[in-house]
């Protein structure tokens, strides 16, 4: 069935802090779940939480499956 795809994981971690940046920046890391500098969440690889990543890509580092992107 098509919901049974089994999805990736992404391990994003923030690694700039908020100060200074724009509030549709801020809002973007807080629906990621990230809440301090260096704080790691785990997320499925879907293209919302892609097109999020891209939004705010300078701040942040992902690993996908063992590969580091950023």
């Amino acid at each position: 069935m098509a919901g049974d795809k089994q999805l990736g994981k992404l391990k994003i971690t923030l690694i700039k802090g908020l100060r200074g940046k724009k509030d549709d920046h801020r809002a973007t890391v807080r629906g990621l779940g990230l809440k301090w500098r260096s704080h790691t969440v785990e997320l499925d690889d879907t293209p919302e939480v892609r097109g999020m990543i891209g939004k705010i890509a300078y701040m942040l580092s992902v690993t996908e499956g063992g590969r580091r992107q950023g």
